[in-house]
């Protein structure tokens, strides 16, 4: 199986690379001394059976094999199956040489853009822009974004995104239907205290206004003890990473957790708005009930 190196210049930021490290350290990256270092990840040095300090034979297969020794100073892990099966990195000079490229000459270049939603504007902008334009060596230029690149990767991630809507209908449905059984359950016990206060005059509405707000009452109480509940759990998962994921089929090895605040308040706000709605109309059952008929057994 070949794998594709990438070339790594002096100017470029290795805090990508670091936070992947698993061990070892990263090579002396540089376009001008070559240094004879490489990363490789994790599967490749299992599959080859590789380990830090170990000299590899690399055979570089274009119009002559060329071979090059590298030594293996770090190992590293994305866990994306798509980088850590193909790629290892080592300096620019390794791969300048190699190609008998010039020293201005590289196969491409990526960028990145501090906020992710003008991802695709600035993929528009520089689209337009290179679409006119060849390099010196009568190359014609390709932009893509990340999405592009990988769109197997962000099918899933979006599928992912749908599916945290769904299940979120669907805990608010059965929420709602739970809150209306509870308050029918309320109601159907208290017929002769109901039977009772209309008799002494008391109005359905005023009568419904008491078991809404007693209702109001219990599902304030449980979205309160359910939010403490849910955010130590998330506090325990993002600090212990209790909960694991296989990495080779959802590309992270824990439940991943990001805390949004005004996320969170629109939704328990939307949650409770919309409980408190699907109550109104089980309510009207007071009105039903006839005081001599539920009196009848008292």
């Amino acid at each position: 199986q070949g794998v594709l190196f990438k070339g790594v210049g002096r100017e470029y930021d290795p805090s990508f690379l670091k936070q992947y490290l698993i061990s070892g350290r990263l090579p002396k990256f540089s376009d001008s001394e070559s240094s004879n270092e490489v990363l490789v990840s994790k599967y490749l040095a299992d599959r080859l059976h590789l380990k830090l300090g170990d000299k590899v034979f690399t055979y570089f297969i274009q119009d002559n094999i060329l071979v090059r020794r590298l030594k293996v100073v770090g190992i590293y892990q994305t866990n994306f199956s798509e980088y850590d099966n193909l790629y290892v990195f080592t300096d620019m000079s390794v791969i300048t040489h190699l190609n008998g490229w010039n020293d201005d000459q590289v196969s491409g270049m990526e960028i990145s853009v501090d906020d992710y939603k003008y991802l695709y504007q600035i993929g528009y902008v520089m689209k337009n822009v290179f679409a006119h334009f060849t390099d010196k060596y009568n190359d014609n230029y390709l932009v893509q974004n990340i999405e592009e690149a990988n769109p197997g990767l962000f099918a899933w991630l979006g599928l992912l995104d749908m599916n945290v809507w769904v299940i979120l209908i669907l805990m608010t449905g059965i929420s709602c239907f739970t809150m209306i059984s509870g308050l029918l359950i309320i109601i159907l016990e208290r017929t002769n205290m109901i039977g009772v206060l209309k008799a002494i005059g008391a109005s359905s509405g005023s009568i419904r206004k008491t078991f809404l707000y007693v209702a109001t009452f219990i599902i304030g109480k449980g979205m309160f003890w359910g939010n403490v509940i849910g955010l130590a759990v998330c506090f325990i998962q993002k600090q212990f990473g209790l909960f694991k994921l296989d990495p080779t089929t959802y590309y992270i090895d824990r439940v991943p957790i990001e805390f949004n605040v005004v996320i969170w308040a629109l939704l328990n706000i939307a949650t409770f708005i919309i409980a408190v709605v699907m109550l109104v109309g089980p309510s009207y059952l007071i009105s039903k009930i006839r005081p001599a008929k539920s009196m009848r057994f008292e």
